[in-house]
């Protein structure tokens, strides 16, 4: 967790006059601390802040004092206006209270560099701001976006708005991470102290974290008894937990003359927030690749539902070009368990933007697949290709509820305690500062992420120059798209934190940087599973052949031909593990490391640390 905090003032910009949010100085001077001690970290995971949260919503007085408006603030994860459970149950408030609804959003650069929000997500969040902010123009609800630079302010900030407009109801959904359970929980105890009431929800996942536990009521730290249990509690309260939250409400026409509220309709939705700023042909890219739109992101899930995969679908494509032929029984969902693993043509959803920004509900989802198979339940089994999607649907809840159960691997630390003695690598160039991680580095500054210059494994893995065709096709694609086949993270992640022993925390960091589905639980979740420190782990003696990987995830060989270009003339064993006269002769680079060389110096790190961690007991 953060133990730094710039000195400023609180400041709050409204963005009705500018295109870009301005920050000021103190924000880029911001350096929050990526690791936290084991110490800190055991005494959050002693006393996890959601339920701190709960107990401060629910300290409140039942009802609040009628206001002139009730506020829904927006969050990052549910940019939707449909099924929208805070939305929605604001809405009805401000209908039953007959006073206007407003929907808030606040740009918080800090938060955003804490937890390592690249630009490709921010611009996401503004290009679907802006259609959020014309369809409740529509229903005559001002969406006022603002920004305010100091984290640690930001409950005083948001408290100091609704007493301008004269609010005692604030909605919101609850967001999982540490710093935000805290914050909401400060939120909570200052609007009691101002007369206003604070409703923070569950609307991230189908299954609320702390629902699912074991007979000794503890959170599930392994998947597969997690699933069961978690889908025989779905079937059993449907109605519950597929609820179809209602629509807002429309506003009076008169909200449009009031002097207090009329000026927020002119409120602009930034076109860009200083410091993360996107460019011109990436902004391009992600917006053909990933368009904004509830509307978009539902035919997506309509196309998977009932079309076929198609190989001009694999990379960085329109998701809705024309030409998708639909089938009963051969749609990328109804063939999802066999091809999912696929990586040459568009076999899987490619929801995972939509969902990570709430811009589709999760609910309406697993709804869709009710109706497709025309069921009263939910298919949950591996043996079907709906089961096989609701399973991964299911990991999203239980990497969250890991989240929550176990704060401490939002702060940097491995769930397995016992690998936190791994000896990796050192990851940046000496003298560059940022620890480091390794021997020999500049430990100015002991967090072992850092934030210097990469050292050569580091950068060749991320430029996608490794030498291993799987690899760097799945990094250079992660560079263009912004998003590649979650099995090729699973490659490229082993492939850093076991072939070149760099800490996973150098790779969560790039992924959340880069990947505009970058969701901090389920991030986290598959880095240390690949780095066997985590819940439910890889064991660290098992380690990815890259080279007979790629075969399986790129059979047909068009993925690594897509993206790396020097061997797209390549066929057969050649393509995905070119001998060293062929590669010289293409121009494509060495292997940073031989597979052997590689998995017998990983095995002996993890062996000795876990070894070491059981003598010191």
């Amino acid at each position: 967790m953060p133990s730094k905090r710039a000195r400023s003032t609180s400041v709050e910009i409204s963005t009705s006059n500018s295109n870009t949010v301005k920050r000021p100085r103190t924000t880029s001077s911001f350096a929050p601390r990526k690791v936290a001690t084991a110490r800190n970290a055991a005494a959050v995971d002693a006393n996890p802040p959601l339920g701190k949260l709960i107990e401060e919503v629910n300290n409140q007085k039942q009802k609040a004092k009628k206001g002139d408006a009730v506020v829904y603030w927006m969050r990052m994860a549910d940019l939707r206006i449909s099924d929208n459970h805070a939305l929605s149950l604001a809405s009805a408030q401000a209908k039953k209270e007959e006073i206007p609804l407003i929907v808030l959003f606040v740009i918080s650069p800090q938060d955003y560099k804490a937890h390592d929000r690249g630009p490709r997500r921010i611009d996401f969040t503004l290009r679907n701001l802006t259609m959020i902010r014309d369809s409740l123009a529509e229903l005559n609800i001002p969406l006022y976006t603002s920004s305010h630079d100091v984290r640690k302010t930001l409950p005083a900030a948001v408290l100091s708005i609704l007493q301008d407009w004269k609010c005692t109801s604030l909605f919101g959904n609850i967001e999982y991470e540490v710093d935000e359970l805290r914050r909401d929980a400060e939120v909570c105890k200052l609007a009691k102290s101002k007369g206003v009431r604070a409703n923070f929800v569950h609307n991230k996942c189908i299954i609320e974290p702390g629902v699912i536990t074991t007979k000794e009521n503890r959170a599930y730290s392994v998947y597969s008894p997690f699933q069961r249990k978690w889908i025989t509690t779905l079937n059993d309260n449907l109605d519950r937990y597929l609820e179809q939250f209602s629509d807002p409400y429309p506003n009076v026409d008169g909200i449009r003359e009031d002097p207090k509220f009329y000026k927020l309709f002119e409120t602009e939705v930034p076109k860009s927030v200083s410091g993360f700023e996107i460019e011109d042909d990436d902004q391009r890219m992600m917006a053909k690749v990933w368009p904004a739109g509830e509307e978009v992101a539902s035919q997506i899930l309509e196309r998977f539902l009932r079309t076929k995969s198609r190989v001009s679908q694999m990379g960085a494509v329109d998701p809705l070009v024309e030409g998708a032929e639909t089938s009963d029984k051969s749609s990328r969902i109804m063939r999802y368990g066999q091809d999912r693993d696929s990586a040459n043509r568009d076999t899987t959803s490619r929801l995972s933007p939509y969902l990570c920004a709430g811009v589709i509900s999760v609910r309406e989802c697993v709804r869709a697949t009710r109706k497709l198979q025309k069921s009263k339940k939910i298919d949950g089994s591996r043996d079907t290709g709906v089961g096989r999607w609701i399973q991964e649907l299911a990991w999203r809840d239980f990497y969250t509820g890991v989240l929550v159960s176990f704060p401490r691997v939002s702060m940097g630390r491995p769930y397995l305690e016992k690998y936190a003695a791994v000896e990796w690598e050192a990851h940046q160039e000496v003298g560059a500062g940022g620890g480091g991680g390794g021997k020999g580095y500049d430990d100015s500054d002991p967090d072992p992420v850092g934030q210097g210059t990469d050292a050569e494994a580091l950068r060749r893995w991320k430029e996608g120059t490794t030498g291993v065709p799987v690899v760097d096709a799945a990094m250079r694609c992660i560079r263009k798209m912004g998003w590649v086949h979650n099995r090729f993270r699973m490659i490229t992640a082993m492939y850093l934190t076991k072939h070149l022993m760099i800490d996973w925390r150098v790779g969560e960091r790039y992924f959340m940087e880069n990947l505009i589905d970058g969701d901090l639980a389920s991030n986290n979740g598959g880095w240390q599973w690949s780095a066997s420190t985590g819940v439910d782990p890889c064991p660290y003696f098992r380690i990815f052949n890259p080279y007979s990987q790629s075969t399986k995830v790129d059979p047909s060989g068009d993925f690594i031909r897509e993206f790396v270009p020097e061997l797209s003339k390549l066929r057969g064993p050649d393509l995905y593990n070119p001998s060293t006269s062929l590669a010289d002769k293409l121009g494509y680079p060495h292997p940073v490391i031989s597979h052997e060389e590689g998995r017998e110096r990983a095995l002996e790190r993890f062996k000795n640390a876990g070894a070491a961690s059981k003598a010191s007991k």
